[in-house]
């Protein structure tokens, strides 16, 4: 009883030491699993046509139908079962950007760096124009410009400028802050699900701000401007790219906007704001694709062998959506194609696990978690309603990678507590390669979310941050040439070592109590 009560303290207190741990990790397989993914990796080769050859694969782009079509041919030629695209509902309109080109001419020529906003329409054709500053804090300021801005190039006025640093772009974990990470306490219990008042000052400001952008808009559509420019986030020709309109079918339209560098953007304000003309062409053309506005995740997966296991599923994933500036590759052609090279390694280590191993990689993360949200929805339960189908209690444990190229440092346990020892003793022969940390710590943003949701253990990877933070995250710079390889071998095989281990337990991995589902919004 005094045993069972000092476990149940530690665990509370998110001490996750190894002193009650009863693991037992195959040594022989762990090697023969390192020794594939080290020495024979397949890993970068994947990245380079699911970057490289697929290109940008924005939701519903035919960049992203390429990659999701090539990666479940290639699964299916690696001997995985149930390779297929698998629908998990309405998206909307695709779109990608199919020519892209801007420049000052007068009071000299030069070609700015600058990316078309997601879903916004081309210029149809070159045009040439004059750049227009606009100012405008209400809808009475917009008077002013009234037929005068049809054809123009619009910039708005603002106050930004390029925030210098002293800081290095990549960085990876000391082990200081790898031990903060480790001794961190259980986060706080939810509480009630509290919503910001409709009434408050800040949702008041929020709604204005949002009403004046859209007036604006709509302002300078009506009055068919030629283009309009925006400043990109970034510095050092860096662009973090957005979206500049709806991708719902029902969407209403707006007038074509680049994002533009900081550097090229703050040199035509000051030009303009000066006092001098300063007349642009550009020549951008943007395509939509309505022929299929349903969104797919790309499923696969290796069969149990055991009698009783098989019917339980371990699943590995990371999302193939990108951003379009670029080919999305440390946003996450990283972590998919490290998913997919831990199923390579377990079939050609000729593992057969007991219980089934199921790959998903996601579309539409990017928008909403929305690819992974769909098949929980499909297969495990209603999040809302915490009503739950058979599948879900079969269901044994969920890992992730989706944060750029850093080899990998440990796992986030998401709150749960109970799975601490166990991964300490799963990443005890990858200390060589720098992965050892578990922290009780949560980690958002991304599709293990969806599980952890519906009480299924989801967990992400804790991953060196490298430059994702400050140079490739949605940016323009996202692009093959920043993949670590050795950092992505070594995250492909601790991953696949994690697999066989979860196949091989006796037990599923422990879970967390069910959430509470969030109250029902009474009707209006």
């Amino acid at each position: 009883m005094k045993l069972k009560l000092l476990y149940a303290c530690l665990a509370l207190t998110g001490i996750t030491g190894t002193v009650f741990a009863q693991e037992t990790v195959d040594q022989a397989a762990v090697q023969k699993i390192r020794e594939e993914g080290l020495n024979h990796s397949k890993v970068m080769e994947t990245a380079f046509y699911l970057t490289d050859v697929a290109g940008p694969r924005l939701s519903g782009s035919p960049g992203l139908k390429r990659a999701q079509d090539w990666a479940v041919n290639q699964l299916k030629s690696w001997g995985l079962a149930n390779s297929k695209l698998e629908p998990w509902g309405k998206f909307g309109k695709g779109w990608e950007v199919q020519k892209n080109y801007a420049a000052i001419t007068v009071p000299y020529y030069h070609a700015i760096i600058a990316i078309p906003k997601a879903w916004t329409p081309g210029t149809n054709g070159p045009i040439k124009g004059e750049v227009v500053l606009v100012k405008a804090d209400t809808n009475t300021d917009l008077d002013q410009y009234k037929g005068k801005l049809q054809g123009k190039i619009v910039i708005f006025d603002t106050q930004a400028k390029l925030n210098r640093t002293f800081k290095a772009d990549a960085a990876r974990y000391t082990d200081e802050e790898l031990d903060k990470m480790a001794a961190a306490t259980p986060p706080a219990p939810a509480g009630n699900h509290r919503t910001l008042d409709a009434n408050s000052p800040q949702m008041i400001a929020r709604r204005k701000a949002l009403a004046m952008r859209a007036a604006i808009g709509k302002f300078l559509l009506d009055e068919k401007v030629g283009l309009i420019l925006s400043q990109g986030r970034g510095t050092d020709g860096t662009v973090f790219t957005t979206n500049g309109a709806s991708y719902a079918d029902t969407a209403k339209a707006v007038a074509p906007e680049l994002e533009t560098s900081g550097e090229d953007y703050l040199r035509i304000l000051r030009l303009v704001k000066g006092g001098q003309k300063v007349t642009m062409e550009a020549d951008i053309k943007t395509e939509f694709f309505t022929a299929d506005m349903q969104g797919y995740n790309v499923v696969a997966e290796i069969p149990g062998t055991d009698k009783k296991l098989k019917y339980q599923v371990i699943m590995i994933g990371g999302h193939l959506d990108s951003w379009h500036g670029a080919t999305g590759a440390t946003d996450n052609a990283a972590g998919s194609a490290v998913m997919m090279e831990a199923m390579r390694i377990l079939k050609a280590t000729g593992f057969k696990p007991k219980r089934t191993i199921r790959i998903a990689l996601w579309s539409s993360e990017e928008q909403g978690l929305f690819g992974s949200r769909g098949y929980i929805a499909a297969h495990f339960g209603d999040p809302h309603t915490m009503e739950l189908k058979p599948e879900q209690a079969k269901l044994d444990a969920y890992y992730n990678l989706d944060n750029g190229t850093g080899k990998i440092r440990g796992i986030y346990l998401q709150g749960d507590s109970a799975a601490g020892p166990i991964f300490k003793e799963w990443l005890a022969p990858f200390k060589d390669l720098g992965a050892g940390a578990v922290t009780i710590s949560n980690t958002g943003g991304t599709d293990h979310l969806s599980f952890d949701a519906v009480g299924l253990p989801g967990f992400q990877f804790i991953q060196d941050g490298m430059d994702y933070g400050t140079r490739t995250h949605h940016s323009n710079q996202d692009t093959y040439d920043r993949l670590s390889e050795d950092d992505l071998k070594q995250a492909a095989t601790i991953v696949a070592s994690f697999v066989y281990n979860t196949s091989e337990r006796k037990d599923m991995i422990p879970r967390k109590p069910l959430p509470t589902p969030p109250p029902a919004i009474p009707a209006r």
